[in-house]
Order: C-alpha cells, then sequence, then structure tokens
C-alpha cells in the first residue's frame, strides 16, 4: 500500500482520495491524477490538511476550480487542495457587504450581488475563476479590479493560522497582492459593494455575456486566454496573422473564433496543447520577432 493510502485509512473522516483523474477538476478538460485529492469544506479541514503536509513533507499544489490551467498529463505528484464548489458560501452580512468563501466562482457572486441589488462586481462575472485566486493575482476587467470590492480578506500563513488582512495591508498592485509575496492561502473575504438598481446590474450582465459569446470560444473547454499579451500588441492579432486560426495538434486546436485561444475539440492531451504551443511560438518568433509567454499556467508530470 502506497503512503497515501495508508494516511486516507488513518483520517476517514478528512474528505479525501488517491489516483484522483484531474480531467474532470480543470476548464481545459485535461489532466492526469494526483496522487492524493483532497477537497475541504471548511478551514478546520484545510488546516488539517496543511498539518498533515508540513508533517509528511509531501509536495503541494493548490487549486480553484482549475481555470487557467494545464495539467500534464502524468499528473501531480503529492497532494493536490482543491478550494472549489465544497468551499463557495455566499452569506450576505449587511446591506452592501458579503462574506465568501475562496471557492466560490465569480460568476456566481455576480449573480448572489444581482438579485440582492448590489453592483460593482459585474466586472467579474465572465472571468472563469474562484474568488480565492482572483483575489491573489487582483484579477481584473472591463475596467474593474478585486481591490475595488475587496474590503478584508482572511488567510492561512505559513504557519497554518489564520491572519486577517485589511484591504491596505492586501498592497494590491496590477495582477499581484500580498499574497503572493508571502504565500499565502486565501480562505475568505469581506467585498463592499453598492446599491444599484437590479435592471441596470442584468443589463450590463447581459452585455458582458453578449460580448464574451460574440468574441470568444466559450463553448468549448479551455483555460482561457493562452498567452500573455506581448508589450505594445496582442496575442490573438499576431497568431491570427501568423496564419494559425484553426491549426490543430491531435484535438487541441487554436480557436477559429479567436486565436488567442486553444481550445479542446475532443479527447485533447496535454501533450497536444504543448506541442500546439510550442508551433505557435516558433512561428510567431519567425515572423514578428516576438516570443509568446504562456499565461496558462502549466504543472505536472509528463507521462511515462
Amino acid at each position: 500500500m502506497n503512503p497515501y493510502e495508508t494516511w486516507v485509512r488513518q483520517h476517514p473522516q478528512l474528505p479525501w482520495r488517491t489516483n484522483e483523474v484531474l480531467a474532470s477538476h480543470t476548464t481545459f478538460r485535461i489532466g492526469g491524477p494526483a496522487d492524493l485529492f483532497a477537497e475541504p469544506s471548511t478551514i478546520e479541514e484545510l488546516q488539517a490538511f496543511l498539518a498533515i503536509q508540513k508533517q509528511t513533507q509531501w509536495p503541494c499544489f493548490l487549486m480553484g476550480n482549475g481555470s487557467n490551467l494545464l495539467i500534464r498529463d502524468g499528473g501531480i505528484r503529492g497532494m493536490v487542495i482543491v478550494l472549489a464548489d465544497r468551499f463557495s458560501q455566499i452569506q450576505p452580512i449587511s446591506e452592501t457587504q458579503l462574506r465568501v468563501q475562496a471557492g466560490a466562482r465569480l460568476s456566481a457572486i455576480a449573480r448572489v450581488a444581482w438579485s440582492l441589488g448590489l453592483g460593482g462586481f459585474e466586472f467579474a462575472s465572465g472571468i472563469p475563476g474562484t474568488l480565492g485566486g482572483a483575489i491573489t493575482m487582483n484579477a481584473g476587467a472591463y475596467g474593474g479590479e478585486m481591490q475595488q470590492v475587496v474590503e478584508n480578506v482572511w488567510a492561512i500563513n505559513c504557519e497554518g493560522h489564520l491572519v486577517s488582512l485589511s484591504k491596505e495591508a492586501m498592497e494590491f498592485g496590477y495582477r499581484h497582492s500580498k499574497v503572493m509575496d508571502e504565500n499565502l492561502i486565501v480562505v475568505e473575504a469581506q467585498l463592499k459593494l453598492i446599491p444599484k438598481d437590479p435592471g441596470e446590474i442584468k443589463d450590463y450582465l447581459d452585455d458582458l455575456a453578449e460580448r464574451r459569446r460574440s468574441k470568444q470560444p466559450i463553448q468549448l473547454p479551455s483555460a482561457g486566454s493562452f498567452f500573455k499579451r506581448p508589450p505594445g500588441q496582442f496575442a490573438g492579432a499576431l497568431i491570427e496573422q501568423a496564419g494559425l486560426k484553426g491549426l490543430r495538434v491531435g484535438d487541441a486546436q487554436v480557436s477559429e473564433l479567436h486565436a488567442g485561444f486553444i481550445v479542446n475539440v475532443g479527447a485533447a492531451t496535454a501533450s497536444d496543447v504543448l506541442q500546439l504551443m510550442e508551433t505557435i511560438q516558433n512561428k510567431v518568433m519567425q515572423m514578428f520577432g516576438v516570443m509568446l509567454e504562456p499565461e496558462v499556467q502549466i504543472v505536472g508530470d509528463d507521462k511515462a
């Protein structure tokens, strides 16, 4: 019996299991198995997992709903901790404030805010991620950023202790926060929104959704925009100008709708995606002298 199985048997009260295929936990629908897959629903369960990880010194990878992520076909060694649907409570605590767990999807928060007649979170409605990841990188879209709505953050530090950080203490910057500097794990946040007519909120949400439907391949699995934006240029435009729109390796394809996306048109593997990525990089470099860097986080082992 492997050591992970032994620990799972010794702690049956904890929500974890071994050899979990990660493809079903990513928006790309790609990824090999995790040695140990932990899915806490409370801060106490998360702290228990982190205490075991500290004791065993297993490698540990934290993920949300698996967006902006490519997991290689060999999977991830050690423990994968997922803060997603089981860790996603959204609770109104005043007329303008919400207390939200880190695993809540940004789209779900936007819908709850709309139902309560609270505006200010519309910008995040189409970002395919969870609150914890969005706060960590101060995610933004359509002129808004997380720092505009975050009032307080609760996180777990390297010692496993729960700490509270004000908006000022978070030191938000462009796609950056103190969480990244100190390797903290966001577990909850208090959001401060503004009263707004629900009809106006819905009109704005509908407008943003239509923009995404018309410009992004949201009907196919992907990890979002695959490459970082080069200074003064757009990755999608360079890829399209290089004649690569629709290019395919296996079931990985440069989207025919938006060349900045790589989509899974069937049963794509991470190997397919990585080969396609390399082809794109080489062609764009050859034609324009620009090296495209992946925005998507690439983790895990190659398949043996």
